[in-house]
């Protein structure tokens, strides 16, 4: 028996053109699925690399297609512009992974309201968008999947108090794969949460969270890139509602090998915020 693979699979992923969404458009690449690359990034940035186009170029040169969307995920009309240039280039969308997402790891007095009203236009609201949007091209899919980069649920108090804005704002993510896996479940469209259980090297973690000295305790992209492909080939109808930390997956597939995630071998590894 064959095994499972995304090749021809249509995948939107929002914040795309960099990082861990891109990680995960690139192994799906691999198998030669098309990824509709949805990001705000037409324009190089100058502490940001990548943009949709650089993406997509990246994403056919490791073996998948791709469509760039010049996108921001809280404006409605642009993402159904985006869905449907993935549907008139594609035929239709697969799975969607609701990666995009805003951080300001601030406390309550330091959080401005303009960052407050980002994160959650951005994570919650822009979720919650891309799913709607996506959702009668789901229904129509074989083996459709919703995955959301959103940490597991937790109501103790200490996810919250450094940073209740931002935790807000993530877990909006969780409840939407808590709610939606059960609402799509007659539908057989599966809705999970992937989440890191280290640091992640992406840009936001070199810029925010602590320069080199956090990216050298960070893993590698690849591996949620890596772990995102193996939920997403299994059958939608039967694994739905989980909340998965990255290694655990790959254990599960047999991965033994971590330190080939690791940026620095020899360094600490950091833990993520929600973990």
């Amino acid at each position: 028996m064959s095994k499972p693979t995304l090749a021809g699979k249509t995948i939107l992923i929002s914040g795309a053109s960099r990082g861990i969404g891109l990680a995960i458009g690139l192994r799906a690449a691999q198998d030669g699925a098309n990824i509709v690359v949805v990001a705000k990034t037409a324009e190089p940035h100058p502490k940001l690399p990548g943009t949709v186009y650089t993406a997509c170029e990246e994403i056919e040169k490791a073996g998948g297609k791709a469509v760039a969307s010049v996108t921001d995920i809280r404006d409605e009309a642009a993402v159904e512009a985006a869905v449907q240039a993935g549907v008139d280039a594609f035929g239709g969308i697969d799975i969607l992974v609701n990666n995009a997402s805003a951080i300001s790891l601030t406390g309550t007095e330091a959080t401005t309201m303009k960052k407050y009203d980002l994160m959650n236009d951005v994570n919650v609201r822009g979720t919650f968008l891309c799913s709607q949007k996506c959702l009668p091209h789901l229904k129509k899919a074989d083996n459709p999947h919703i995955l959301n980069l959103s940490p597991p649920l937790s109501l103790e108090s200490k996810w919250f108090a450094p940073h209740v804005a931002y935790t807000m704002a993530k877990f909006g993510m969780s409840f939407c794969v808590l709610g939606m896996a059960e609402e799509f479940r007659a539908d057989g469209i599966a809705v999970n949460a992937l989440w890191p259980r280290t640091a992640i090297a992406t840009s936001a973690v070199k810029n925010l969270l602590g320069g080199d000295a956090a990216v050298r305790g960070s893993r590698k992209p690849e591996i949620m890139g890596d772990a995102a492909h193996a939920m997403l080939i299994r059958n939608s109808k039967e694994y739905t509602a989980n909340f998965v930390i990255d290694d655990d997956v790959l254990k599960e597939c047999g991965v033994t090998d971590f330190e080939q995630y690791a940026m620095d071998p020899t360094a600490t590894l950091l833990p993520d915020y929600f973990i």
